[in-house]
């Protein structure tokens, strides 16, 4: 590879295209080539290609894991994925398993063998190295932009779609989709997994709460970060499949202006996250900055702006590609490729820029030294700038300027100023010619007169007429300029605004030239000054003494276009050599010609030169470029078409050195100035080469090489069949004139330089030099319009076939057609427009064109041209004919439908009405529709638009044509929120039904998706639309999902916009505090994200619950004792009796809201005074607590509403003292009461196992009575009749169970011992059911008071009892017999009896 270059600019919009290697080579992807350059160093150094792809790099990756980080893979959009040995830079292996262009690619971190890659179709391919094994995954039907693998688990990748889905996809299970990660709205350019596993690190500052709600998720899943065109980084769980983090792109102030937030700027974002830095994220911005995000910081400033310690160290335009790579040191450094075709290095500690690459985005058409400032290389590109390279630079070999202002076209011409240092002249694909002072800041200077075509020449030399008038003695310069027109201007360089003046008008008047000058193609001014020699189109060479420019000769050797012309340099070498002249031609040999003679004795005449001095012969195409070695005598070098540059000893004609490191034609050649074995170059490839001649393995150009072989390749793409037909000839010597077709070949450059980086398609046909104004056989006319155009058929082919016909009888074509024309009868045999003499027809009268006419028609009509026989009735006359058969044959277009109305209204709407049908047939229905309405076909025109799916057309078209009560606007709404609602469109479905007028449909719609902030919108949408019952189901829908996260605000929030729902407002009112209580008691866990009202919180000195709740009722709610008795609390009480309760196995979060719920009715209960239900509801509220597994919660809550014991005192703060009057008010009372006990029995058995205390001494006020509650007789007895009850119960089903068993494998007949234990299972059987039927009986028999209001386990409170009196010593004997007594009567469980024998014994 060369010692420097300038590689081609990496390819734009693809999501990994570069990528680094832990060894510290640098894969870039640029046009269908992927350039190496190692980075290990200080500075960096390009030091292959890997080349072979047919299409647009679109991805690449190299493999990470050591012994194999030389290999790599590269994806293309030709559809293929190739494997390289960077090492060597050879193909390993190529797989061609997609179909369409391929997007994205990557090696996997963890698994050394797997390449995944996907296409624009969205299908993923696993690609295994070292078996070439391929697999194939269609996970969703969308266009892939980026993917990664994971860095953590083989078998994961996550996708990243156009439409801004991401998707997380398991390759070891076919591809089976595990997440799908929604938020960006638009296409996701990028993804970056976390380098460590696990979640804990961000977990903490996670900013979605609807995220966070989903519990701890550090222990597995890994964070990936996206980058999106919608202007946000999401990092996300993907352990959970949401999103934790959001970070929006800042606007920065850039050129002292800032980003305008409402203009839409080209943005690509590009994320990445550094290994072993897990909280910091690397991502671009809008115009090339690089950002450092700190995701552990909160608020707005989390960034970090890269390069911020001087200025001009950041991109100028958006950043593609970035890559890090880790140092031994420790150090990391960062990569990144942009739309400013800049490479730039960062250190990622300083995060300041370490070195540049500058990259060519187009053809190197010229380079050129500096005779001035050593070392000082200027180089024109097709990417519409110029680049200063300073060689000689010491602490930068890349110490690079840019110039780009006041260009605005390709750069294909350079010149240095002879003498003024910095002056650089030049000339664009537009035909502009300019000046630039480049150690200056000042915009160029330009030059007032235009050349009509490409500027392919510029040339300092000494003024001629009129621009050297008055110039006697001074030394001054004219600027040159050739074109592809074939003119040379001369330009003034101190007044570029003044015209310029053609050197033809000179030339014509000083030598008497009478005809027409051929076409210029190239000029050269002898570095004295005193000779310019001037190649034409036509090969010859003519040679002119300054300043009249009288010729001197003119050399006839080339006979195709001269391309270039060089004369030999005038220091350090024979005299002799001063006069010769290099020349290059299309012909692919180089002349010299040796000019002495006529140049120090000037003929009188012209001299016509046949016989070159020497005779340079190697090259197989044409010659572009050439170089005189300032170093040496008459060594030369040339560089071709046929991809090489060669150096020549031009005195012994002998081949030196021959340089092959381009991919492509050569454009420019150089020699260095200050080093005599180094030499330039540049071409078709997009690079500028620094190569040195010894260091060349070849002498001799490669042979049979020519540059046919390049344009095949370019014909194999469909993009360039088109170009391909519009320049024959392509073979062999045969090339396209580099003037004439070399404007066609600009415009193809063009389209190359644009789609290697901007689009994804193949690089263009090649480019030709030169162009000329000259009409020949093998040319093309010079219009680019005509060029591109495929030449139309025939509309007459029978008579144009007869103008083919030998020239004898074209002669006697004439001889008839004069007789028909002026004889009196036509001759024998002879009638025009008709057989043998059709083609007479167009020349004859009216009647024989119509024959004429009528036998083309027929000819068309076989042919199958149907077109051209409507065209041809149109002609004649036959408008009726001709729309009757482009109606049969399906040829009807706007043109015949503009004139059908010609033959009347009639005429005009059946044609009209038949192209409907036809555009139908070609699914243009929008286009069938506008018809439609052209004949006031409103109706059908909105039918066929709703019936192809356009609703959103069809819709505009109605409510525009339409009146705004038409009974198909609802219809057309309705159809659209069906097909809508079908494809999970739920919000532009209730916009349909809005639109319909059915806000109930509408609300419906949205409350589907059953979220919290759905129900909420559903909600307000039906309140709004008059939907008051369906407002208030909603609502208290999304109050309960919001309840059940604790988000008390936002619950009561939404509830109170609903005037009927304060029942409801009252019982969440209630489960917030009941919940708080709770929550502060520390008997129920504290949600993850709650929020709670001012007067739910904690008191220091804590009054009664249902105190609690009467005080927050009157405060907020104006819901007191005094309040008017007009029948609202018993509404309220009847409101809150219709609502369902949930299952016992419920949540906890359900069980508080239906405890909440009881407690509520029985709050309104004590303010209406029924003492009954009241203490059935606070019985039941706290039942289900206990009935649900809940013992703490449940003696809290028992523990709150009774804070001293005593059920009968329910209120001290209200007065009010709890009495049960009915048989079944006692009963609850009783049973509440017993509960109480219950829980402060367990106290007391914990407190005296820890203190030693007495049960009756454990709390104030209780005695032995106290717990002589939960000694119920009847209650025990009820509570043994249903243990006996479900222990049966239990034995039946198994030996129902044992006997299916028997039945399905049946033992031998003689199997004794089974025949007696089938006789006992029976007698068994019917003993368990009469037993059953026993039990069942006594129990219908008991009150139903007992089986309501149960108390506590009687037998096991019985024990506990025992246990305390036994451990403490301290239960009476009374408590402690009346306890035995009921074990021995009713304990007949086997372990109830095993815990009881424990204390008899």
């Amino acid at each position: 590879m060369a010692d420097r270059s300038l590689p081609a600019s990496p390819n734009w919009y693809c999501s990994r295209c570069s990528d680094v290697s832990s060894s510290g080579l640098l894969g870039v992807g640029a046009r269908n080539v992927v350039y190496l350059i190692d980075v290990s160093a200080s500075a960096c150094r390009v030091t292959g290609q890997l080349v072979g792809h047919a299409d647009l790099v679109s991805g690449f990756s190299f493999c990470q894991h050591a012994g194999q980080n030389h290999v790599c893979a590269s994806s293309s959009t030709d559809g293929s994925v190739r494997f390289w040995d960077s090492n060597s830079r050879t193909l390993v292996r190529e797989q061609v398993a997609h179909q369409t262009p391929v997007s994205a690619l990557h090696w996997s971190p963890v698994d050394k063998d797997l390449v995944v890659s996907g296409d624009e179709k969205g299908v993923v391919v696993c690609h295994w190295f070292h078996t070439g094994d391929t697999a194939s995954f269609f996970p969703e039907p969308r266009t892939i932009v980026c993917l990664t693998c994971s860095p953590h688990t083989w078998s994961s990748v996550a996708i990243g779609y156009k439409d801004g889905m991401i998707v997380l996809v398991d390759v070891s299970k076919k591809g089976e989709v595990m997440h799908r990660l929604r938020g960006h709205d638009n296409e996701i350019h990028s993804l970056a997994w976390s380098p460590v596993s696990g979640e804990s690190a961000l977990f903490s500052r996670a900013e979605d709460d609807e995220a966070a709600n989903g519990g701890s998720a550090g222990e597995h899943g890994c964070y990936l970060a996206s980058g999106s065109k919608d202007q946000t980084v999401r990092v996300w769980s993907t352990s959970r499949g949401k999103g934790v983090m959001t970070l929006k792109l800042p606007f920065l102030k850039r050129r002292a202006s800032a980003v305008d937030p409402g203009v839409k700027e080209r943005i690509w974002l590009s994320v990445l996250w550094p290994p072993g830095r897990p909280t910091e994220l690397v991502s671009s911005c809008f115009s090339g900055e690089l950002l450092l995000w700190d995701l552990t910081k909160g608020g707005k400033q989390r960034w970090t702006l890269f390069g911020s310690s001087s200025e001009g160290q950041n991109h100028s335009r958006i950043v593609f590609n970035t890559s890090s790579l880790r140092l031994q040191d420790g150090g990391e450094l960062l990569f990144s490729t942009s739309m400013d075709r800049e490479i730039k290095c960062w250190d990622l500690k300083t995060l300041s820029c370490c070195w540049t690459l500058f990259s060519l985005g187009g053809v190197v058409y010229s380079l050129t030294f500096s005779p001035v400032g050593a070392g000082c290389l200027a180089v024109g590109a097709g990417d519409n700038m110029i680049r200063v390279w300073n060689t000689l630079s010491s602490q930068n070999k890349y110490d690079i300027r840019t110039f780009w202002q006041g260009v605005k076209s390709k750069v294909t011409a350079l010149a240095w100023h002879p003498q003024k240092e910095g002056t650089l002249s030049f000339g664009t694909e537009d035909g502009k010619v300019g000046i630039y002072e480049v150690f200056s800041s000042r915009p160029p200077q330009i030059s007032s007169s235009y050349h009509r075509k490409t500027v392919y020449t510029l040339a300092w030399g000494p003024p001629v007429p009129p621009l050297s008038f008055g110039t006697a003695g001074k030394q001054s310069f004219g600027l040159y300029s050739c074109a592809g027109e074939g003119v040379i201007l001369q330009h003034d360089p101190a007044k570029l605004s003044s015209e310029a003046t053609d050197i033809d008008r000179l030339i014509k008047d000083t030598n008497d030239i009478k005809h027409k000058l051929s076409p210029h193609t190239d000029l050269s001014w002898k570095p004295d000054g005193k000779v310019v020699a001037i190649g034409n189109e036509d090969g010859c060479i003519d040679v002119f003494q300054a300043p009249n420019l009288k010729q001197l000769c003119s050399v006839q050797q080339h006979h195709k276009i001269i391309n270039s012309l060089r004369w030999h340099h005038q220091h350090g070498s024979a005299s002799e050599l001063h006069t010769l002249l290099a020349s290059g031609s299309s012909n692919a040999i180089v002349y010299v010609h040796d000019l002495r003679s006529v140049i120090e004795n000037p003929p009188e005449t012209p001299v016509v030169l046949t016989e070159p001095y020497r005779r340079l012969c190697g090259h197989t195409a044409k010659i572009t470029g050439m170089a005189w070695s300032p170093h040496h005598s008459a060594r030369l070098v040339t560089a071709s078409y046929d991809g090489t540059a060669q150096v020549w000893d031009v005195l012994e004609e002998a081949p030196i050195s021959n340089y092959r490191g381009h991919v492509g034609y050569l454009l420019s050649v150089d020699w260095s100035p200050v080093d005599p074995d180094v030499i330039w170059t540049g071409g078709k490839d997009f690079t500028v080469q620094e190569w040195k001649v010894s260091q060349q393995e070849f002498t001799k150009p490669p042979k049979g090489r020519k540059m046919s072989t390049l344009q095949e390749k370019k014909k194999s793409g469909s993009k360039q069949k088109k170009k391909s037909k519009s320049a024959p000839g392509l073979g062999g010597d045969v090339v396209p004139k580099m003037n004439g077709d070399g404007e066609k070949d600009l415009s193809e450059e063009e389209e190359e330089e644009v789609g290697s980086t901007s689009s994804m398609h193949p690089p263009g046909a090649s480019l030709e030099k030169k162009s000329s104004s000259v009409s020949r056989s093998k040319e093309k006319p010079p219009d680019l319009s005509l060029l591109k155009k495929k030449k139309p058929r025939s509309m007459l082919p029978l008579s144009t076939s007869m103008d083919h016909r030998p020239r004898e009888e074209l002669l006697q074509d004439c001889v008839t057609l004069a007789a028909v024309r002026h004889a009196s009868a036509p001759p024998a045999g002879c009638s025009p427009g008709h057989g043998d003499h059709v083609h007479l027809g167009l020349f004859a009268d009216r009647r024989a064109l119509r024959l004429m006419l009528e036998a083309e028609e027929e000819g068309h009509v076989q042919a199958g041209h149907f077109d051209s026989v409507v065209y041809l009735r149109l002609w004649s006359g036959d408008l009726q004919g001709a729309l009757q058969l482009a109606t049969e044959k399906g040829e009807l277009n706007d043109h015949l439908l503009s004139v059908a109305a010609m033959a009347g209204f009639e005429a005009w709407s059946r044609a009209v009405e038949a192209y409907v049908r036809q555009l139908c047939l070609q699914e243009q229905y929008l286009k069938a529709a506008s018809h439609l309405l052209s004949i006031n076909r409103v109706y059908e025109a909105v039918d066929l638009l709703r019936s192809h799916k356009l609703f959103r057309e069809a819709i505009a078209l109605a409510k525009a044509r339409l009146a705004p009560d038409e009974p198909v606007l609802k219809e057309l709404y309705g159809g659209w929120a069906a097909v809508l609602e079908k494809d999970g469109h739920l919000s532009a479905a209730a916009k349909c039904h809005l639109a319909a007028g059915s806000g109930f449909d509408a609300a419906k719609v949205i409350a589907k998706k059953n979220d919290v902030a759905s129900l909420r919108t559903a909600a307000g949408v039906a309140r709004i639309s008059g939907e008051g019952a369906l407002a208030q189901t909603l609502a208290l829908r999304c109050a309960k999902d919001l309840a059940a996260a604790q988000d008390w605000l936002t619950a009561q929030e939404v509830l109170s916009g609903q005037d009927d729902l304060l029942v409801h407002r009252l019982h969440l009112c209630v489960a917030e505090l009941l919940t708080v209580e709770l929550r502060d008691a520390g008997v129920i866990p504290a949600a993850s994200c709650s929020s709670t009202h001012t007067w739910a919180e904690p008191r220091k000195h804590p009054a009664s619950i249902q105190d609690r709740v009467r005080d927050v009722w009157e405060e907020e709610f104006g819901i007191s004792a005094n309040a008017p008795e007009d029948g609202s609390m018993e509404a309220l009480l009847q409101e809150l009796r219709s609502v369902e309760s949930p299952a016992p196995t419920a949540p906890l979060k359900q069980v508080l809201l239906q405890a909440s719920l009881h407690l509520t009715r029985g709050v309104l209960s004590w303010i209406l005074n029924d003492d009954a239900q009241l203490l059935k509801e606070l019985w039941w509220a706290a039942a289900w607590i206990r009935d649900a597994g809940l013992f703490c919660a449940s003696a809290e809550l028992c523990r709150r509403l009774f804070p001293e014991g005593d059920v009968g005192l329910f209120s001290r703060k209200r007065p009010k003292t709890l009495k049960g009057t009915e048989a079944e008010a006692s009963a609850a009372l009783s049973s509440l009461q017993a509960l109480v006990r219950y829980h402060r029995l367990y106290e007391c058995w914990w407190r005296s196992a820890a203190e030693q205390v007495e049960v009756q001494k454990g709390a104030a006020g209780e005695g032995q009575e106290d717990f002589e509650v939960l000694l119920s007789e009847p209650h025990a007895a009820c509570q043994s009749l249903q243990r006996s009850v479900q222990e049966i119960r239990e034995r039946l089903a198994a030996m129902v169970a044992q006997h299916s068993r028997a039945q399905e494998d049946p033992l031998p007949v003689g199997n004794q011992n089974s025949a007696e234990h089938s006789c006992e299972d029976q007698e068994t059987l019917l003993s368990l059911s009469s037993k059953m039927s026993k039990y069942q009986q006594q129990l219908v028999d008991l009150p139903d008071t007992l089986k309501m209001f149960p108390h506590p386990d009687v037998l096991e409170c019985s024990l506990v009892l025992l246990h305390l009196g036994r451990s403490a010593g301290a239960v009476c004997p009374s408590l402690r017999q009346k306890a035995e007594d009921l074990l021995q009567k009713h304990g007949r469980s086997p372990s109830i009896l095993n815990a009881y024998r424990r204390f008899i014994t």
